[in-house]
């Protein structure tokens, strides 16, 4: 267990148990005994550990083959189903628009029966709060996005639902605009200190400040109770929805663009990639909390930083962040472990929420974490940092995410699976491929499925095979479940480009290897995705137990391609030949 030093742990992470009747379980007191309860399951969790620590390919292994099938008495086709990853399809930002109106049912129905016949097993849609709560605080509207989800039902596909409590515009991709309720916005207009702030002092209205997460700020409620009475009331509105299996997994937005991060590098204040990003804990709230951190620590003459730089700045022409900068000294590291751990203990609490909320619902919980793969081949990772992952070579900052993900069934969704390393201007530091490798890795290691999405709109088989690289990083077995497989993967995005005919052509493609050249298959249990009603968070970890978390192990291995190209085929005998003598040299 790591010992509590001051320069590793920073303020205490507060989470929270709670109670919630739930129609589908009998009313039960949540609370517990968090240390007494499931003992057994850290003890397990310690030593898988370093289990992986000292074998990831032994452990990788051990993954695929629990719940496995006796592969003796299973078809040719059915052991390849084993190697079977869903595919779904993002839909369009404003497929419901800004004044809650389902506009085109009819395009959108002929466009969900052409991925329907593509294969494609759903859709993933953003369900947007500023469009739901718009008339006023619990004044819901629902039935747009019940229209919706019957079109996607009446298809034949599976539905995603993402909460989407941030603003849409101002992040790459962004094509419309749909701001948080207006009723927030007029309370930030009185006092702007509910919305993230650069160390300048601009302020970013495209999602609330994790520093009034707890404070009644909102008409008697707090942000957190904001989004618990959301998400309640789309359970009780979307209960048929639910019941009938049409809804498989609930992502909770936790940040800006869904994701669980700082807006640190916002378009809209003028940030251009490869800009480090800038540090947005300025606001009144969380710079009280750091100087009774600080003060807490024994060291109250600490501040913020005030040396990081601007938006559009490189790592080494900041003090903060150059070779043996700020970042490395004490006062550095109790900054960025506050920093990080504030994310980490915001995203915990929600989805603990939502946890109590869906008890008993046949879906998995998910949370999406950002691909910030630029100055990730620098010591400081400056543009991780400044996002909230303290990430570095001698520490894991993802790691820990996924071990907080794993106590409440979560799934952990990642971005910027289509990039490659070649691909990336060299003045950037990027590189994707190694920071895939490292998040996907971390999911695995704490036992946790884990899911994916491009981060650009690419239709070129290049960035096919590498999604489809990393979705199997160590290709087909036909003998069953590979060694380690991705839960899902979720294209962006549903557009007209996308069905365009030979674009389309090649997607089909895509979408039959992403399958393991098998049909689409409707019954998730013949590859092994068992879903099962939703079961109560785990206890809380310790913060002990989360930078345990942060010892960097390595990754597990990659194929340098994938066997199942969409160009070349794959699947065949030669490459099948070739996979198994270049596995025998790893």
């Amino acid at each position: 267990m790591a010992s509590t030093t001051l320069g590793t742990l920073g303020a205490k992470t507060k989470l929270h148990h709670g109670r919630y009747l739930c129609s589908d379980v009998p009313f039960q007191n949540l609370l517990g005994s968090a240390e007494a309860t499931n003992k057994a399951w850290r003890e397990r969790s310690n030593q898988s550990a370093s289990t992986f620590i000292t074998s990831p390919r032994a452990v990788a292994s051990e993954i695929s083959t629990t719940q496995r099938q006796d592969a003796s008495t299973l078809t040719y086709n059915e052991k390849m189903l084993a190697n079977y990853v869903p595919i779904f399809v993002m839909l369009p930002l404003g497929v419901v628009t800004i004044d809650n109106v389902l506009e085109d049912k009819d395009t959108l129905m002929k466009q969900l029966k052409q991925l329907k016949e593509a294969g494609v097993d759903g859709v993933m849609v953003d369900v947007w709060w500023g469009i739901i709560e718009s008339k006023g605080p619990k004044q819901y509207d629902w039935s747009a996005y019940r229209s919706m989800f019957q079109a996607v039902q009446e298809c034949g596909l599976k539905l995603q639902a993402i909460m989407s409590f941030h603003q849409c515009g101002g992040n790459v991709g962004d094509i419309v605009t749909i701001p948080i309720p207006q009723w927030v916005l007029d309370i930030g207009e009185l006092n702007p200190d509910i919305f993230y702030t650069n160390l300048k002092g601009n302020r970013n209205r495209e999602y609330l400040t994790l520093g009034v997460d707890n404070l009644p700020l909102f008409n008697g409620r707090t942000a957190v109770e904001i989004y618990r009475d959301y998400l309640k009331s789309f359970r009780e509105n979307m209960s048929d929805f639910l019941e009938s299996g049409l809804i498989i997994d609930i992502e909770v937005g936790l940040g800006p663009a869904g994701e669980l991060r700082y807006p640190s590098y916002p378009e809209t204040q003028g940030w251009a990639f490869p800009g480090i990003g800038e540090f947005q804990c300025y606001d009144k709230y969380l710079k009280a909390e750091f100087k009774e951190a600080a003060t807490n620590a024994g060291r109250p003459e600490w501040d913020l930083p005030d040396n990081a730089g601007e938006y559009n700045d490189t790592p080494e022409s900041t003090e903060f962040f150059k070779s043996k900068g700020t970042y490395l000294t004490e006062k550095g590291k109790f900054f960025l472990t506050w920093y990080s751990n504030k994310l980490l203990s915001h995203g915990d609490q929600i989805l603990d929420e939502s946890n109590k909320i869906f008890l008993g619902c046949k879906l998995k919980l998910a949370a999406k974490v950002s691909g910030i793969h630029w100055w990730y081949k620098t010591d400081s990772h400056a543009a991780e940092l400044t996002a909230g992952y303290y990430n570095l070579k001698d520490r894991d900052g993802y790691r820990p995410i996924a071990r907080m993900l794993s106590r409440h069934h979560a799934i952990l969704n990642f971005t910027c699976l289509e990039m490659r390393n070649s691909e990336q201007s060299a003045d950037a530091k990027s590189a994707p491929q190694d920071l895939v490798q490292q998040v996907l890795s971390g999911g695995w290691r704490e036992n946790i499925e884990v899911a994916g999405e491009n981060a650009l709109a690419r239709y070129d088989s290049a960035a096919y095979d590498q999604i489809l690289l990393n979705a199997r990083p160590n290709g087909i077995n036909r003998d069953g479940q590979p060694k380690v497989r991705m839960y899902g993967v979720t294209y962006l995005r549903l557009v007209d480009e996308l069905l365009q005919k030979t674009n389309f052509e090649i997607f089909k493609t895509f979408v039959k290897k992403m399958h393991a050249d098998q049909d689409y298959c409707q019954d998730s249990e013949k590859y092994n995705h068992h879903l099962g009603p939703l079961e109560r968070s785990k206890p809380k970890f310790s913060t002990e137990d989360l930078l345990e978390a942060t010892k960097p192990v390595e990754p597990f291995p990659w194929d340098e391609e994938t066997y199942m190209s969409v160009t070349g085929g794959g699947g065949g005998l030669l490459s099948y030949l070739i996979s198994k003598i270049l596995s025998l040299f790893k």
